[in-house]
């Protein structure tokens, strides 16, 4: 189970984020949120493939910064936010930038603290 433990902090931390955002725009939390989280939820899975086969021949670290938190913060917004544009959801210029900073800080920062604690 601790094993999984970083892979469930960062869907927990994209779903916040994704209710954040239906929240702020005052769209309902719950009853659209599932159409707002999939595009991130595969991004964040395409993300965590990519890190994990580039950590191939050395210790994956799930709670590392650099580079298997980077690369999972950028699949997951790149991901994300590819499939919004393909499935006609929003990609403005403003929302993307919301976004890479909203992930960046939840996605980044708790590998961050835990580095700093360590």
């Amino acid at each position: 189970m601790r094993r999984f433990a970083p892979l469930f902090v960062d869907v927990v931390l994209v779903i916040i984020f994704c209710a954040i955002g239906r929240r702020s725009h005052d769209e309902a939390v719950l009853a659209g949120l599932l159409k707002t989280v999939w595009p991130f939820g595969i991004g964040l899975l395409v993300g965590w493939a990519i890190a994990a086969v580039l950590a191939r021949g050395t210790r994956f670290d799930a709670t590392a910064l650099w580079p298997t938190g980077v690369v999972i913060w950028a699949g997951t917004l790149v991901g994300g936010m590819t499939l919004r544009a393909v499935s006609d959801q929003g990609v403005a210029v403003s929302f993307v930038i919301v976004a890479a900073t909203v992930l960046a800080l939840f996605l980044l920062g708790w590998r961050g603290a835990i580095r700093a604690l360590r």
